[in-house]
């Protein structure tokens, strides 16, 4: 198939999931690998008994190679590839893997799907459907972000739900844990980066007598291309490639705060304490005070960092 010499020239990043049942996962993700590697594509894949999840950037003919054969698999052929700025020196590698979840929500056995995905998950809403949605229902409208906390530090929906979550597998014990039973009988929004989150939050939200839930069609991700700054979100939108964030315009607000000084930013930083690691907001002047390249926490333990 013919690409033309921009295509070669550009770069691009690929976002995409797809809930169907695979008889055979592990051939599944042999496919996926052959093909990335023939591409020359970087990024990561996750495959399941359940369906597919993957990030992976690349030049634009690769990009679109990949697309179309991807889609030519009977199981994929409906999928939603979301297109955006970047490309494989994004990431530092190839990695393609089965795993019991695509998302781990530690519920492998709760999660059902069929040839149209998820059974029993959240009403799907468009970003245009959201805003018919905020009008009808105004204040009584609930969004729930459905990634961990970090990330909605430096981007949220306006007056969202944070969930005190540090990863996927923590969201079964605090939906449980009745802090949330005033937004049972409420409309619930469920938001993240793509979409595929709210996918499997949505439907154990159901399970556990959430009433009226819904998903944001595309995530994040579609509502930025779709409105940008001008709706209900505000902020940056945390990516987990090199890029660390990304902004849907000029008009962004940096929301985000320094923990050492509390100055707007948007920048994580891994703390440089090795047995830690945790990516903490950090703004450049600190950063550049060799004694605040750490996290709040291990700032004030000297001995820890040495």
């Amino acid at each position: 198939m013919g690409y033309s010499k921009t295509d070669y020239e550009e770069s691009r990043i690929l976002l995409y999931y797809g809930f169907a049942p695979l008889e055979d996962p592990q051939a599944v993700m042999f496919w996926q690998r052959t093909l990335c590697e023939m591409l020359e594509l970087k990024g990561r894949i996750l495959v399941s008994k359940h369906g597919i999840n993957g990030t992976v950037g690349g030049s634009l003919a690769a990009c679109k190679e990949y697309v179309r054969r991807t889609k030519a698999f009977p199981a994929f052929k409906g999928m939603e590839f979301k297109w955006s700025e970047g490309g494989a020196e994004d990431f530092p590698r190839l990695s393609v893997k089965v795993r019991d979840e695509i998302v781990a929500f530690g519920a492998p056995d709760e999660l059902e799907v069929d040839d149209k995905g998820v059974i029993g998950g959240g009403v799907h809403l468009k970003p245009e459907q959201l805003h018919e949605l905020m009008e009808e229902r105004g204040d009584e409208v609930v969004f729930f972000d459905g990634r961990n906390a970090m990330e909605a530090q430096i981007g949220k929906f306006k007056d969202a739900v944070i969930p005190d979550v540090r990863t996927t597998h923590d969201f079964i014990k605090e939906i449980e844990s009745g802090k949330y039973d005033d937004l049972k009988d409420k409309p619930v929004v469920t938001y993240c980066t793509g979409g595929i989150r709210c996918e499997i939050l949505s439907s154990l939200m159901k399970k556990r007598g959430f009433k009226e839930v819904y998903q944001l069609d595309g995530g994040i991700v579609r509502y930025g291309e779709k409105f940008g700054d001008k709706g209900f979100w505000e902020g940056s939108l945390y990516v987990f490639d090199r890029r660390m964030h990304m902004e849907f315009s000029d008009d962004a607000k940096v929301i985000g705060r320094c923990v050492h000084c509390d100055q707007p930013t948007n920048d994580f930083r891994n703390c440089l304490n090795l047995q830690c690691r945790k990516q903490t907001l950090i703004c450049d002047d600190c950063f550049n005070n060799g004694e605040k390249h750490y996290c709040e926490q291990c700032a004030t333990q000297p001995a820890a960092t040495a």
